[in-house]
């Protein structure tokens, strides 16, 4: 019963085709699985609905010692396989498409490259992940959440600055005071879809019209690359696009952190703690080279760095 329970929270708004999927087994198998333990249990765990089956109010009392049932099977195979082993199974982390697409990517790859067993999967998501409803097993987060049952631990500060493309700078008056912005094209978030604060990099510029906007990191940095506009751009994603510059660094420098969450019944997981372990140290030292490598390759001039 232990995955069939893991993945229930998850699931719970799926179908049993998509459950079977994760569980590699016939739909038809876990409904009959389900069937029979609603049996077993003498009550509904799940009601179907046109959004798929939802967890019953007897659904939601078993899944918590379901879940503390799994979680004493990690520890004791933990306990009979010890530290040597390397990671296996699946993990999976939800992030801001900003650490998904640049930074995260490579991480995860090392770390999977070093544990054969191990199967990564990365969510990323424009908004905050829900670990209480286990949406994944940790999550890398813009700012420290402060409420629920959740273990924060900061990871790194990084900087963002305004950017363009050569060829849009070529084509459009020089940039070499804020209030030359006002005269620019500009890419960022869907205002009213700006998930977290620390993400509303415009207010502080007095630049209120976004006129391409998406709340996708990916999208606007490919707007960017395009030409399209300026905005605010992780430096780590620099090197991604060596057709961008830097503008107005000395005015405008933006410096946030990543923070790493999980959720506070997880830290007696040994298997969890070390991935979190190698997830945080890869991130740092790869954010560090890539930071280091767009300062190298951005050549300086006036109003440019």
């Amino acid at each position: 019963m232990g995955r069939p329970a893991r993945l229930s929270r998850r699931r719970a708004r799926e179908s049993l085709s998509s459950a079977g999927r994760v569980l590699r087994m016939d739909p038809a198998t876990v409904g009959r699985r389900v069937a029979r333990l609603e049996q077993g249990l003498g009550a509904p765990l799940f009601v179907k609905s046109p959004q798929g089956y939802a967890l019953t109010e007897a659904g939601g009392r078993l899944l918590r010692h379901a879940e503390e049932a799994e979680q004493a099977v990690g520890l004791a195979t933990e306990a009979v396989r010890g530290r040597a082993e390397g990671l296996s199974g699946q993990i999976r982390i939800g992030a801001p498409d900003g650490a998904a697409n640049f930074l995260l990517p490579q991480v995860c790859a090392a770390i999977a490259a070093q544990n054969p067993d191990l199967d990564v999967q990365i969510v990323a998501l424009p908004r905050v992940v829900n670990l209480s409803r286990r949406e994944a097993d940790m999550a890398v987060a813009v700012s420290a959440p402060t409420a629920g049952r959740l273990v924060v631990q900061k990871l790194t500060d990084y900087r963002l600055h305004l950017a363009a493309s050569e060829d849009y700078l070529a084509r459009h008056a020089p940039i070499r005071t804020r209030a030359d912005l006002q005269g620019h094209r500009v890419v960022g978030y869907i205002p009213d879809m700006i998930f977290d604060k620390e993400l509303d990099y415009l207010a502080d510029l007095g630049l209120e019209r976004v006129r391409l906007a998406s709340n996708s990191v990916s999208v606007q940095f490919h707007w960017l690359r395009q030409g399209a506009g300026l905005g605010i751009v992780h430096d780590f994603a620099l090197p991604a696009a060596p057709g961008l510059r830097r503008v107005l660094t000395d005015e405008v420098s933006l410096s946030r952190s990543f923070y790493l969450v999980r959720h506070a019944d997880d830290r007696r997981l040994e298997r969890l703690n070390r991935f979190a372990a190698a997830l945080a140290e890869g991130l740092r030292h790869e954010l560090q080279r890539l930071e280091a490598l767009a300062d190298g390759t951005i050549t300086s001039s006036k109003g440019l760095t």
